[in-house]
């Protein structure tokens, strides 16, 4: 298999998974910054234009990071990180899903209408007016989610998931363009002390 690599928290999702999980795999890298993404020779792997993605070794290319790491949890031995119950795994995309949706589009888009907007405003639709009010619409369910997880070590619990490891990349990519963690958000800011003095945040 081959992973296509780039910048940016997506494929840092899918990397800091597979160091949880121990899987090592050849990369190729993509000048995200430079466009590579949108060219024809990577279009023709992942026609949404997106990194990452995973080449198989039949040639058969998988995107999406939730996808990925589903994939390769299921493929490899190892303590999964979706989950090893019906109900685990439920619960996992559950969390993961409520993440991406309601913190990981708003914070993302919100950069990518403001501070992000010089790269982003000729590969997709910008609508700088709403960068404000994407960003505290972010901050608004981050606040819900750290009410959450008081008490908790990580968003499932006591278990590791996918939902805590893209819960932190995006949180990290955040305070670096202008959106940084509330102090306030005591949970949260704990949970990401944690994720970033585990090994796999250097992936």
């Amino acid at each position: 298999m081959l992973f296509y690599n780039s910048v940016g928290p997506n494929p840092r999702v899918v990397r800091i998974f597979m160091a949880e999980r121990g899987i090592e795999l050849p990369k190729a890298e993509i000048d995200l910054r430079g466009g590579e993404n949108r060219q024809p020779p990577y279009m023709a792997k992942n026609p949404a234009g997106q990194m990452p993605c995973l080449e198989l070794d039949d040639g058969s290319v998988i995107a999406e990071i939730t996808a990925i790491c589903e994939y390769l949890d299921e493929i490899t031995p190892g303590a999964s990180l979706i989950g090893v119950t019906a109900r685990e795994r439920a619960e996992t995309r559950m969390w993961t899903r409520r993440i991406d949706l309601n913190i990981i589009e708003p914070m993302t888009n919100g950069f990518r209408f403001s501070q992000g907007l010089k790269l982003f405003q000729n590969r997709i639709r910008c609508i700088p007016q709403a960068a404000d009010d994407l960003k505290a619409t972010a901050q608004e369910r981050l606040a819900w989610l750290d009410g959450l997880m008081a008490g908790r070590a990580f968003v499932c619990g006591e278990r590791l998931t996918l939902a805590d490891i893209m819960l932190f990349a995006f949180l990290d990519f955040g305070a670096q363009v202008g959106q940084p963690i509330d102090p306030g958000l005591k949970s949260i800011a704990a949970h990401h002390a944690m994720m970033v003095a585990r090994p796999s945040a250097a992936a």
